[in-house]
């Protein structure tokens, strides 16, 4: 065997270099390395690219041979490939997970096809990296490679569980009932490894009159009321009761989320609590029954209880129940209204206020106003104190809370002008307390408590 050693061949004129006859095979030693810059015929790809490590921020055309890292993290841009020919291969990749926000548009060349159709394709897959390689005529570019699995360090939290929306760099997660936040990922700093919360507790009912035609019923006490001020997840405009309170350290756990039900209507002389909600170690008491009104039927002006917010007294002198109870701070909400010698039924207490005294058949027995908080990025109420029901012939019973949020008081059937004899019930989902029957009603109910919610808010990107 003959030998030749050289450090480089040449054609002796012309650019054809002819190694080998026809038929001949040419042996490269284990350990070779073959560079092929894409300009050689005979070698052919080996389905990689040469990456392109300069992020594209804005629309460009893509070059044959090469992979592309696409930055749409200041806005959607498209991508415009070059004239197909079979082998041209071209890839690109998210380069900073943004694609689900701001799209990559993937556009043919003229004529040309991408997957059988003259019609650009639209990338919108966080994370998402493909490779596309032109076939033919008739199918065009085919995607070869699709892949979601973009491995990268988490700058931030990364958790499921409830219904899961997004403000901006914010990802909300909404609880209407029972069920888990699972954090699986945890941020690459302190700053933002906390979450920002809402946890309202279920309504208590209102309370039932006696058959009396002069003596009523208290409104239901709000469901307990704790937030978070925003530190961990944006500006925006929380209530009174959150603006100090500091965002809550999670970790990669699974956090079982309990939302409260509302207490249930009464249709006798007991009303009925409203259940606690929990995230993690916030608490929210559930509301407080209202007390009942009336001398026939058992103990007459019976208190309302105790609870996030306290019901409203049932009729005479006295205080409306305890609200805050256990005690939090800031507290979670407020007294029921109290009573007074004639007449007197309170209001159920809301998130920031004590239920309206009762002086009298037409005095206020309003609700106390529940908090507003904009966590899901509109302004939206919740824990109003149910209005205390009616009795005299001139009253429409109390209103519900000025959020909105409780139920409106019953009236006296004779009540002019008419209006229902039984209480409304708390808005479902906002935890107000229920409003109270009217008096001297026998098939008249009281309004139930409206059902809790827990909203959980933080940073993603």
């Amino acid at each position: 065997m003959s030998k030749i050693e050289v450090n480089a061949i040449e054609p002796q004129c012309g650019t054809n270099l002819t190694v080998g006859a026809s038929g001949d095979t040419i042996t490269f030693p284990s350990g070779t390395t073959i560079v092929n810059n894409g300009s050689q015929t005979g070698f052919g790809r080996t389905g990689t690219v040469d990456w392109d490590t300069t992020p594209k921020t804005a629309t460009f055309s893509a070059v044959s041979g090469d992979g592309f890292f696409c930055n749409t993290t200041g806005g959607a841009f498209t991508c415009n490939l070059p004239a197909g020919s079979a082998g041209a291969i071209v890839s690109l990749a998210d380069y900073a997970a943004t694609w689900q926000t701001n799209n990559l548009t993937v556009s043919p060349n003229g004529t040309d096809k991408i997957g059988g159709a003259n019609a650009d394709v639209v990338l919108n897959t966080q994370g998402q990296s493909v490779t596309f390689v032109y076939v033919d005529s008739t199918q065009g570019w085919i995607n070869t490679m699709d892949s979601t699995s973009n491995e990268r360090g988490n700058t931030f939290i990364v958790a499921t569980g409830g219904t899961i929306t997004e403000c901006g760099d914010f990802k909300i997660h909404t609880f209407t009932g029972p069920g888990t936040f699972c954090v699986s990922s945890n941020a690459l700093c302190a700053a933002y490894q906390k979450v920002d919360y809402m946890v309202v507790a279920g309504g208590g009912s209102g309370g039932c009159g006696r058959l009396s035609s002069t003596c009523s019923s208290g409104g239901g006490g709000a469901g307990g009321f704790r937030e978070s001020g925003g530190t961990a997840s944006g500006c925006y405009t929380t209530s009174p009761l959150g603006a100090c309170v500091s965002a809550l350290p999670v970790s990669v756990q699974g956090y079982p989320i309990t939302v409260g039900a509302g207490g249930a209507s009464a249709a006798s002389t007991v009303s009925n609590n409203g259940s606690n909600s929990v995230f993690s170690t916030i608490i929210s008491t559930g509301g407080g029954g209202a007390g009942s009104g009336g001398a026939s039927q058992g103990p007459p002006n019976t208190p309302g209880n105790p609870g996030g917010s306290g019901g409203g007294i049932g009729g005479g002198c006295g205080a409306g129940g305890t609200g805050n109870t256990p005690p939090v701070t800031p507290p979670q909400g407020n007294n029921g209204g109290s009573g007074s010698p004639t007449n007197g039924f309170g209001g159920g207490g809301g998130a920031t206020a004590v239920g309206g005294t009762g002086t009298g058949p037409t005095a206020s027995r309003a609700g106390g106003a529940g908090a507003t908080t904009s966590i899901t990025a509109s302004p939206v109420a919740y824990a109003g104190g149910g209005g205390a029901g009616g009795s005299g012939s001139a009253s429409t019973g109390g209103n519900a809370s000025p959020c909105g949020t409780g139920g409106r008081g019953g009236n006296h059937p004779s009540a002019s002008p008419s209006s229902p004899t039984s209480g409304t019930s708390g808005t479902t989902n906002r935890g107000g307390g229920g409003g109270g029957m009217g008096s001297n009603c026998t098939s008249a109910t009281s309004g139930a408590g409206g059902s809790g919610i827990v909203i959980i808010r933080y940073k993603f990107q």
